[in-house]
């Protein structure tokens, strides 16, 4: 993690609206009722958030902004930051303030962590299995309706690169526009006749015929879809540097080093956000 930069988590600007809408879901219109009937509202207290495993951490503006979300005199000491590698036991932040508060935010704020560095640590393995080799692990937009912002950011905080952040802001040409289009050919031809001259086309193929037909058609980069890792060595084979060139499918922790040592530049992974499992984090009262 040696790029500070990489590591910034969004504002909070476009963070607050995801967490006061978690919380809107948790509380409801009569707000927390367990709370409100057994801790008198001038009660203060202590708590320590906790990982209950070892893993990679990310979410811990998410959890200060549900905190104080629900009162602002509340303290949130962030112990370890977004990124930090955590051990089971260790302590990553402390609250302390109205016992109300900290209770009710509690959940939406270990939601937030736990989903997030859920993320984080599976992208961290996937990183951490082609250490040494060229490729670099990347996202896609297989993420939670409303959460890809966060999402894409816990996959920096695992040492992974994000792929684009949705239908505006790259061309990538998946099968069905092919299909759509009439062809490989067709469909670059028309998408480098219509973008400007900064703008880079990637394409997705399946085959290693489509690929040739896409290097003659001038692809900047080609997504290999779903092929063998000896089908992937003759892709870099054939490419020979003119493009950039992405594997896609089956990509797993058991999987992801064979296809980073066919010589493959970015492999992207939707399971990272879309089947990761959940960093087990805790709440303790001290």
């Amino acid at each position: 993690m040696s790029d500070e930069n990489a590591l910034r988590p969004p504002s909070d600007r476009l963070i607050a609206p995801l967490v006061e809408a978690a919380l809107r879901e948790d509380l409801g219109d009569a707000g927390d009722i367990t709370s409100a009937l057994t801790i008198p509202a001038e009660t203060r207290g202590r708590a320590r958030i906790v990982a209950r495993e070892a893993g990679r951490l990310c979410g811990l503006a998410c959890a200060r902004l549900a905190f104080r979300a629900l009162d602002a005199s509340l303290t949130v000491r962030e112990r370890l930051p977004d990124g930090a590698e955590t051990a089971g036991g260790a302590l990553i932040a402390e609250i302390e303030g109205p016992a109300r508060a900290i209770l009710s935010a509690e959940r939406v704020a270990l939601n937030f962590i736990g989903q997030l560095s859920g993320i984080a640590t599976a992208t961290d393995a996937l990183v951490r299995a082609v250490a040494g080799t060229k490729a670099r692990i990347v996202c896609t937009r297989k993420t939670t309706p409303g959460l890809r912002i966060l999402e894409k950011y816990a996959v920096r905080c695992g040492g992974g690169l994000n792929h684009r952040f949705g239908l505006y802001d790259a061309v990538l040409i998946k099968d069905n526009h092919i299909a759509a289009a009439g062809g490989v050919a067709a469909a670059l031809g028309a998408a480098k006749a219509g973008a400007g001259h900064l703008v880079k086309i990637e394409i997705e193929v399946d085959t290693l015929a489509q690929l040739e037909e896409a290097l003659a058609a001038g692809a900047d980069a080609v997504l290999l879809d779903n092929m063998t890792p000896d089908q992937l060595r003759e892709a870099v084979r054939l490419t020979a540097g003119r493009a950039v060139l992405e594997a896609s499918g089956n990509v797993r922790a058991d999987t992801v080093r064979a296809i980073a040592e066919t010589g493959v530049d970015v492999i992207s992974s939707g399971a990272i956000t879309h089947s990761r499992r959940v960093l087990d984090i805790g709440l303790d009262w001290v």
